[in-house]
């Protein structure tokens, strides 16, 4: 069989009545939330057999304990370590520490719904699916975090992808998270470890070109607690952007063409603010006439923007004014910061760039 048509709905092999389900998860500095991200697996509603492996990071806060007393209370928990702390390797280690046919990936700032891996099952049987997920489901406790919150389920905010904000099945480019079939992990390897970020991408575009399919399904709902502080938000956001600038260099035109509003948005900033300051200093006044009007209208992508995060900040009725204020600042700070993450890693490469937020 070609290699592009080893992840095929036929190729498959038929999933048993109740296959036994892995759920991996990296971990690293998440003494916040781990203990509910694992509670909501072990409640899940699945009737077969489950076992969970933690891939445990360098941490410097308590989850390391947390997690430790976990797994000594419960017998399907299972801790492999990963003293470099990255998110592939995690990845991998824990997925080469599986057992069963179903591996579910899950998010230690995430929490499942009770029939998650009930309607996982379903989906991957009914569709053929080599990978499925659902809804990434964003919400918060302070005003700052019910902001981001807001942004990531916002077109405005993230866009793009179905996982943020669809509300109809369909086959997708990526996944939140990811259902695999094990067959997945058995024909392509794994997820790529020098991809500190956007690895899920380019797995999920591997098994497309082994003749997978990746399935959208509203029905799988994640709850997704996002970082806390507005520094933390522009570390993730930049880094972020960076490793996709990496994707872009390495894939070229396999990526959608949306990454790249971001960084246009950034040069556009830029260009308005040297014209500002061109102006302020008096230096375009000697420039001809026709000339200073062209180079004004670099001002109005920007004011366009400007225009539209007001417009969409106003919108937010449904929110305390606080919210809507962190609202109308934590937009334009995720797009920027991702964006000149982006020029950096289209320029320079992602090098060892990590994610300082956690």
């Amino acid at each position: 069989m070609k290699r592009s048509q080893r992840l095929t709905a036929d190729a498959l092999p038929p999933l048993p009545a109740r296959p036994g389900v892995s759920y991996i998860m990296p971990v690293l500095n998440e003494a916040e939330h781990i203990s509910a991200a694992i509670t909501t697996i072990l409640d899940q509603e699945y009737a077969g057999e489950k076992e969970i492996v933690l891939a445990l990071g360098p941490s410097t806060d308590e989850t390391t304990s947390i997690v430790t007393t976990l797994a000594a209370g419960e017998p399907r928990i299972h801790i492999v370590h990963n003293p470099a702390g990255d998110t592939p390797t995690s990845l991998n280690l824990a997925i080469a520490a599986t057992s069963h046919p179903v591996i579910v990936r899950v998010d230690a700032h995430s929490e499942l719904t009770g029939d998650y891996t009930d309607t996982a099952i379903a989906v991957l049987r009914d569709t053929g699916a080599a990978n499925c997920g659902g809804l990434m489901l964003a919400r918060g406790r302070t005003p700052f975090q019910k902001a981001v919150a807001r942004a990531y389920m916002s077109r405005v905010g993230l866009g793009g992808p179905a996982y943020h904000t669809g509300d109809e099945p369909q086959e997708s480019e990526s996944a939140y998270l990811g259902i695999y079939r094990r067959e997945v992990f058995d024909v392509l390897g794994g997820f790529d470890s020098t991809l500190r970020r956007g690895q899920d991408w380019e797995l999920n575009l591997r098994i497309r070109e082994a003749g997978g399919r990746i399935w959208f399904d509203p029905r799988l709902e994640v709850t997704y607690w996002p970082r806390t502080t507005w520094r933390k938000i522009v570390q993730q956001f930049h880094a972020t952007g960076i490793w996709r600038a990496e994707l872009i260099r390495r894939h070229g035109t396999k990526n959608s063409w949306r990454y790249f509003a971001p960084p246009l948005l950034v040069l556009g900033v830029a260009a308005s603010l040297i014209e500002t300051l061109l102006q302020l200093s008096g230096a375009t006044h000697t420039w001809p006439r026709f000339l200073r009007h062209f180079t004004a209208l670099v001002h109005v992508p920007s004011l366009a923007y400007v225009a539209g995060i007001v417009a969409a900040a106003g919108q937010a009725r449904d929110c305390g004014r606080r919210e809507r204020a962190w609202f109308a600042l934590v937009l334009p700070t995720m797009h920027l910061s991702w964006g000149a993450g982006f020029l950096r890693g289209l320029l320079t490469g992602a090098g060892t760039a990590a994610d300082r937020s956690r």
